[in-house]
Order: structure tokens, then C-alpha cells, then sequence
């Protein structure tokens, strides 16, 4: 900016934000209890503010006026003056330079001081005091944008619910070492839609790649004051603008250029989004944003003392969803995402808390009726992480029609299971087939049970079978933070070894971990790097490590490499069978009358499990025979589908067992696709006789299909 504003129009209360119409720019805002509100206006770097501009107009509490000289790239920010009373919610502060909620484009993190805090820090009557120091020169700006991208033909994937693979990754973490990026591109959306990384997940096989947080989000000062960052990124400042340290350029079309790309590669980006609180924190926490805007309105505070906020996040704030504005905010989100930005999904952080109305968590509340009338939400995918720290908070199987959620009963029965834990086959025959107790009393299919070994908040793949405890030494915390309870075995000695004979067990335990993982009807999630071995150290709660700790290593040994050449295969025989992609929950009973059951449990001398097997706390062998022609499903072109019929051998415990193949189906031999004893899972035999004792190795996964005789 070079020149003053001098023409102020009246402009409109919508759209909110700053938007750039082509002959100039509108800022709408929106503050019930403000008294004054100031646009203020900088200079290119950001450092000078050189106009004020007090805007007039108010229509229905969003504060509004049309710059017609401003252009795109413009830099500013507001000031809210209205009363300071914390002991009535009011947090107003006009010295606080504030970013707008609906900012687009968010330039700069903040340089931390006390300046930011509306209280005086240190003072006697903490956040009852006022802070009269002005902090512009050290926030973050920001800007206006021109949404303009040339989007060509570019469209959904569209890829069905029971087809995705789903691959969790940070935009940073998963190029910042990679050799074929150049160093430029690396830890940005540009490194991530070029050529690796692109063929990288094309290759392994997965359809769907969720990105951690890429909301702006600040990083707490105690972490900058220790050296490090909010690396994870849960800790949202802004809901529209993309985190711009993520971009080599600077610039958002960046992103939608990585969003294109990807498209292009036939893979679709769902976003993991934080719309449950932001990082202005409790009443001790700084003045960013929100709290200065209008404190009331945006956060959740304590009926009988407004002072203090309700906190169901554990991270000191919470966004209510009772209020109109802060429900119009988070819908202009999603919408913005989906419509300008052309993400494919969405995956809810704390989910339960945004179905919370007056308290009790409410699965049909107004948030997810809203989303499930609007024409452009309801169409894509929706994820929910189906718990909060609140009083019942924890909603799985709970959340309505539309939505999957991530399924920790998944992921700890499967862990526990393979560990070695007594009295599980019950609950992993549940998990192997969709967790139909969760999830179809709802009228849900398979498919809402998003199912995962590991994720980003936990041990990795292969911490998870190298480490008993936790080792979050590294974030400087006395390593209280991260679960203990993980249902982890480090397979006889703890960390890293030399022994050859552990580290064949633990990759023996990979790879049935994820042949499991893929073979479970419901959706599959990957974190990114279990493919290819990747260790956090024993480090399960790494949210402040950016560097070697978090990010991936491209350089594989020759155990790395035969993984991810596992893991390729294992996906593509997810592809290649639709019976572990069912659309409907098993019967358990012949569809016909005198006709195999679509579904047969088997013990491992052949027969049949009964009722009294599954109660058999030493039983930790089960095998499970797919009838290939009772998918009762059908393809795109309404074609009815057929597979093989496929035997499922799983054997938790750390003897050989010889497992009886099964007599079914008239006469007919069994062919091993799959034997996780192996390291590239092929068999030294490939073929075996009804009836014939299978040698089903110990801590061992087969997969087997009949072959009927001629």
C-alpha cells in the first residue's frame, strides 16, 4: 500500500471477511458487544500500520464497509474497542491488534511478548488487569486475496466409501527429507504434488490421503520460549487461510495447485480440521482474535462466572457452537474448503465436541443437522474423531447417518490381540468384520468404521512392536504427556537392536498388523511412513517435534524396503477382492436354504466355532472362511459382483499350529495368496489339499483361496 485510502463506501454485510470483487475490496466482521470497530491498514512488510479506518456501518452486529481504491495483497487487521469486564465475559482490548476470522490468507506468526496478552502479565489481579501495550509490530497480518486459479477440468475423485485407502500425512513431515524433492519444495503443498511424492502414494495403492492440520495455527510460547513448535498443528487461529508456512511461494494457490495434482493422480485430500477450539487458550491466554473480537459470543464460558471458559479440549477453550455467528463461521469454512479450494473431506478433531448444545453431547444437534441439510456438505466425506475430554465425550458408534468416525475399539482389540492378550477372538471377529455392535443398529454400513493400527497421536507401527513404554523425553515435558496405555510389545528387548531374531519377529508383527488392517471390512487409514518403517523413537505423543523425530526418512534398509513392497501387496489384494469391501454387514446364516453361510468361523481343527469357543480365554487362532458369491453387492453399472472364496488365518499365539483346512463347497484345493511368515509373504508352498493340516506358523496371517476341482 503507497497511498491512503481515501473513498470509504457503505459496502455489505456479506460476505464476511475481506472480498476482493474486481473493482474493490468489502470487509464485513461481525461483534454483538463491540462498541467501536477500527480496519487498520499496513504497509507491504507488514510492520507499519499507516490508516485507520473506522467502519461505520452495522446491519445485524456485522460491522461492514467497501474500500473501492484496496487491492489484493493489502495487509490489515482490526481493533474492537467495548468494555473490559472478564468477570461478565467482556475481553475487549483496542490495543490487541486482532486477525479477522474469516482472513483468507494469514501472513507472518507472532513474535511473542506480553504485548499480546490483554492483561498485565505478572500482575497481582492477572487477567483482571488491563495491558495498555500495543503488539501490532509483532502479529501476524492479514491479507487480501484474489481467488482467481485456473482450475481446468479438474473434479472429485469421487471414490466410493468401501474403495479408499486411507493415508494420513503432514504436508511438512512427509517430504522435508526426501532426496528426489529439491530442497526448496521439500516440507511444502509444492513438494507434495510433485513427481515422488505423487508416485509414492499412487504406487502403494491408497486413494485418499488426509493431511494434519493445514488451518493457520500459531505456535504456544512456551514451545517458541523452549525451541520448539506446535508441529502438529491443532492449535487453529484462522479457518480459512491455508498455513502459509506450508507454501514455498507464499502464495494460496499453491495449495489448490497440490489439490489439483492430486486429483489428477486419481487421489482425493480430506482435510483434519480443529473447529472445537483456538489457540487464544484459557483466561490466561493471549488476545489474537476471537477474545478481543467478542469474547462472548465466539467461546463457551462459565454460566455462573463468565470469567473462566467451559474447556471439553483440554487446551483451555471452547468454541460455542450455540452461537449463531461461530455456526455460520465453521459452515463459510467447509463450504470455502469444498467450493474455492476443492478438498474432497473432512476429518473432525474432538468431534463430540461440536454435537455438545447445552452440555450432554447431542448426536443430532444443530451442527450436524445443519450440515446434513446443506447441498454442498452433505455430498462429501465426513470423519469424525468421536470423543472429547468432557463428560460423556467419548461417542463411538454414536454419530449420526453421514458420518464415519475413527474406531479405537479397532485399534486397540486388533493391537492387543496380536500382542499376545488372552480372551480376544470374540472382539476381533467383531472388529474383522466392520463392527457391526457400533455401528448397524444406526442403519451405518462397514464403512463408518474408519479402522487404524496407528495414527499420528500414538507410537508408529514400528514403535508399537519395538517399545513397552513411552519415551517422550526429547519434548523437554519429564515425559508425563502420551498414553501409557498402548497395547504395544516390543517383542523381548526395549528399543532398537541387533538381534536378528527380535527384529524378524517385530517384522513379522508389521506385517500382520497391516495385512489385518487391510483386510477388515471398513475403511483402512495408513499413518504415513509405517510403510517404510518409520520410528518416532518410542516418542507417542511428538506434537512438538518438527525434525528427524517426525519427519519421514526416505533412505530404507533392506527390511524398510521389503515392507513397503508388503504393503504394496496387501493393498492390491484389498483391490483385487471386493469381499473385503462388502457394503453390507455379514448375516452369518445361509442366504438360501441348504447353502454355505456367507460368512464361517472356523477352529483350527476344521470345524465350525461354536459358543462356547469364543469364550475360550486361551484361544488366540481363529480362521474365517469368505463365501465369495454372497457379496449381494454390485458394481457402478449395477452388475452383481463375485470374488473367490477366501480363508483368513490368524494366529496370535507364539507356537505353530496346524490348522485343519476346511471341507466346503464340494471338491476343491486351497491356494495361498498370503503368509505373513515370509518376508515378502510368498509361501515356500503354494497349495494345499481339503482337509490337509495347513502350517500356520507361529504369530503368523494367512490368506488362502479355493480353487475348485475340475
Amino acid at each position: 500500500m503507497t497511498n491512503m485510502i481515501t473513498a470509504v463506501w457503505p459496502g455489505r454485510p456479506y460476505p464476511r471477511g475481506a472480498y476482493w470483487d474486481g473493482e474493490g475490496v468489502n470487509f464485513a466482521i461481525f461483534s454483538e458487544h463491540a462498541e467501536k470497530i477500527e480496519l487498520c491498514l499496513f504497509d507491504a512488510n507488514g510492520r507499519n500500520e499507516v490508516q485507520r479506518i473506522e467502519l461505520q456501518e452495522r446491519t445485524n452486529w456485522v460491522w461492514h464497509c467497501f474500500l473501492p481504491e484496496a487491492r489484493p495483497g493489502l495487509l490489515y487487521g482490526f481493533r474492537a474497542h467495548g468494555p473490559y469486564r472478564p468477570q461478565e465475559g467482556h475481553r475487549f482490548n483496542s490495543n490487541k491488534l486482532l486477525i479477522e476470522p474469516y482472513a483468507k490468507d494469514i501472513v507472518g506468526t507472532p513474535r511473542w511478548s506480553d504485548a499480546h496478552f490483554g492483561y498485565r502479565i505478572g500482575s497481582k489481579d492477572a487477567d483482571l488487569s488491563f495491558n495498555r501495550r500495543d503488539n501490532a509490530g509483532n502479529m501476524p497480518k492479514c491479507r487480501v486475496v484474489d481467488q482467481t486459479f485456473i482450475w481446468g477440468n479438474d473434479h472429485p475423485p469421487d471414490i466410493h466409501w468401501r474403495d479408499m485407502v486411507i493415508y494420513e500425512a503432514h504436508v511438512k513431515g512427509f517430504t522435508m527429507q526426501h532426496p528426489d524433492i529439491p530442497p526448496q519444495f521439500r516440507g511444502t503443498y509444492a513438494g507434495l504434488a510433485m513427481d515422488p511424492a505423487v508416485e509414492h502414494l499412487r504406487r502403494l495403492g491408497v486413494t485418499t490421503v488426509e493431511l494434519m492440520p493445514v488451518h493457520a495455527f500459531l505456535d504456544d510460547r512456551h514451545l517458541v520460549e523452549r525451541g520448539m513448535r506446535n508441529y502438529w498443528g491443532y492449535n487453529s487461529i484462522g479457518f480459512m487461510a491455508p498455513d502459509i508456512r506450508y507454501s514455498a511461494s507464499g502464495q494460496i494457490s499453491e495449495f489448490k495447485t497440490m489439490v489439483k495434482t492430486l486429483h489428477k493422480a486419481g487421489i482425493e485430500v480430506i482435510l483434519d480440521v480443529v473447529y472445537n477450539h483456538t489457540a487464544e487458550g484459557n483466561q490466561l491466554g493471549p488476545t489474537l482474535s476471537y477474545r478481543g473480537i467478542d469474547n462472548v459470543s465466539y467461546y463457551r464460558l462459565m454460566g455462573d462466572n463468565p470469567r473462566y471458559y467451559m474447556d471439553y479440549t483440554g487446551c483451555g477453550n471452547t468454541l460455542d457452537m450455540q452461537q449463531s455467528c461461530v455456526l455460520q463461521l465453521m459452515m463459510d469454512s467447509l463450504r470455502y474448503w469444498v467450493l474455492e479450494m476443492h478438498v474432497d473431506g473432512f476429518r473432525f478433531d474432538l468431534a463430540s465436541t461440536l454435537a455438545r448444545e447445552l452440555h450432554e453431547v447431542n448426536r443430532l444437534g444443530t451442527f450436524f443437522d445443519t450440515i446434513r441439510q446443506d447441498p454442498v456438505l452433505s455430498t462429501i466425506k465426513l470423519i469424525a474423531e468421536p470423543w472429547d475430554l468432557g463428560e460423556g465425550g467419548y461417542q463411538v458408534g454414536n454419530f449420526p447417518l453421514g458420518w464415519a468416525e475413527w474406531n479405537d475399539k479397532y485399534r486397540d482389540s486388533i493391537r492387543a490381540y496380536w500382542k499376545g492378550d488372552e480372551g480376544l477372538i470374540g472382539e476381533l471377529a467383531q472388529r474383522l468384520t466392520g463392527s457391526s455392535d457400533l455401528y448397524q443398529r444406526s442403519g451405518r454400513k462397514p464403512h463408518a468404521s474408519i479402522n487404524f493400527i496407528s495414527a499420528h497421536d500414538g507410537f508408529t507401527l514400528h514403535d508399537l512392536v519395538t517399545y513397552n513404554d513411552k519415551h517422550n523425553e526429547a519434548n523437554l515435558e519429564a515425559n508425563p504427556n502420551g498414553g501409557d496405555n498402548n497395547h504395544s510389545w516390543n517383542c523381548g528387548v526395549e528399543g532398537e537392536t541387533g538381534d536378528p531374531a527380535i527384529n524378524a519377529l517385530r517384522s513379522r508383527q508389521k506385517r500382520n498388523l497391516l495385512a489385518t488392517l487391510l483386510f477388515s471390512q471398513g475403511v483402512p487409514m495408513l499413518l504415513a511412513g509405517d510403510e517404510i518403517g518409520r520410528s518416532q523413537q518410542g516418542n507417542n505423543n511428538a506434537y512438538c517435534q518438527d525434525n528427524a523425530i517426525s519427519w519421514l526418512k526416505w533412505e530404507l534398509g533392506q527390511q524398510d524396503s521389503d515392507l513397503l513392497e508388503f504393503t504394496r501387496r496387501i493393498i492390491g489384494l484389498r483391490k483385487q477382492h471386493p469381499l473385503f469391501r462388502r457394503s453390507y454387514f455379514f448375516q452369518g446364516h445361509p442366504i438360501r436354504a441348504g447353502e454355505v453361510k456367507d460368512i464361517v468361523w472356523l477352529n483350527p481343527d476344521g470345524s465350525e466355532t461354536r459358543d462356547d469357543d469364543w469364550n475360550q480365554p486361551s484361544s488366540r487362532c481363529l480362521g474365517v472362511y469368505f463365501d465369495g458369491g454372497k457379496l449381494q453387492q454390485t458394481d457402478g453399472r449395477g452388475r452383481l459382483l463375485r470374488d473367490d472364496n477366501l480363508l483368513l488365518l490368524l494366529n496370535a499365539h507364539h507356537e505353530d499350529i496346524a490348522f485343519t483346512l476346511p471341507e466346503l463347497r464340494g471338491q476343491h484345493h486351497w491356494e495361498v495368496l498370503l503368509d505373513t511368515l515370509s518376508v515378502n509373504g510368498t509361501p515356500e508352498i503354494s497349495r494345499y489339499n481339503t482337509g490337509q493340516a495347513y502350517p500356520l506358523g507361529g504369530r503368523v496371517l494367512a490368506l488362502l483361496k479355493q480353487i475348485h476341482s475340475t
